[in-house]
């Protein structure tokens, strides 16, 4: 743990609000505060063509991050802030700075991104491929809930996000909701009706997954816990919940997901459907 929560800007509604998530986190966890706003390279091309426009383009970025900071100060004056303005890709330079932060805050979606999409292209990318946990933030926020959702299905990475969530309730005093969702195979002949059998079904997969949350249960007993343990497809169960947490924490790729994948189908739909802001948490860099 750095002791350092940094969070992107680019002056749109959803990275204003990641602001203010990122801002209220660091008060609640002691954590200092980087705002990061990053200039694309294209901006340098403009100083070459010979219209003085580089100047305007350095002013405006200097601007917004003079008002991120105000916005966290505001809200938040007992933390320490800090700003930064680098120069390059904006995925390669926030993933440089997760890097050296415990996690990486972000909004939805960026100045540049189509009104009618709930994701950007950055979220999307950094989602995968950061070195640490990446919130991802959607305005308005409302923190009002006192609860934090996990899916896990028992998988590295479902691991880690297990071990993210419960390590965050008890620093933040949350209760934990944690899900486990499973479908039934489409050719088992459990799923043609209810049968003893599949009462059986449910049993062992109800076994397996509190044999999948004892590790963290005992390392973190002080942690209240609710098991949810559901046939259904996991993005609707954890869309659903989402309307009732502060936060929704899934690990970056499944049991399903290609070893070459780095964003899951079900962390990729979660990130799409969520009512409140999501945690993608991928293992440390020794166990992958």
């Amino acid at each position: 743990m750095t002791g350092l929560i940094v969070v992107g800007t680019d002056g749109s509604a959803p990275a204003t609000a990641a602001v203010r998530w990122a801002a209220e986190d660091a008060a609640r966890s002691g954590a200092a505060l980087k705002i990061v706003h990053v200039r694309e390279p294209w901006n340098a091309l403009v100083l070459l063509s010979g219209t003085g426009e580089e100047n305007d383009s350095a002013e405006h970025a200097h601007r917004v991050l003079a008002a991120a900071a105000q916005r966290a100060r505001d809200h938040t004056p007992d933390i320490k802030i800090t700003t930064a303005l680098a120069t390059g890709a904006v995925v390669e330079r926030l993933k440089s700075e997760s890097e050296r932060a415990d996690v990486l805050v972000i909004g939805s979606r960026g100045v540049g991104g189509f009104a009618g999409l709930v994701l950007g292209s950055v979220g999307l990318a950094l989602a995968g491929h950061a070195a640490g946990p990446v919130v991802i933030v959607r305005a308005p926020v409302r923190t009002a809930h006192g609860v934090i959702v996990v899916g896990f299905d028992g998988s590295e990475h479902s691991q880690a996000a297990l071990e993210y969530a419960f390590a965050r309730a008890q620093q933040h005093g949350s209760r934990l909701r944690a899900v486990h969702a499973w479908q039934m195979p489409v050719l088992s002949p459990y799923a043609l009706g209810y049968s003893p059998a599949l009462k059986s079904v449910f049993a062992d997969e109800a076994e397996a997954a509190r044999r999948l949350l004892a590790p963290c249960r005992e390392k973190y007993p002080d942690v209240a816990v609710k098991e949810s343990i559901v046939c259904d497809h996991p993005v609707r169960v954890l869309s659903d919940a989402s309307r009732r947490a502060d936060l929704v924490v899934v690990g970056s790729r499944g049991l399903g997901g290609f070893g070459s994948a780095v964003l899951g189908s079900v962390s990729h739909g979660v990130l799409h459907r969520a009512h409140c802001p999501v945690a993608v948490v991928r293992p440390p860099l020794d166990e992958r």
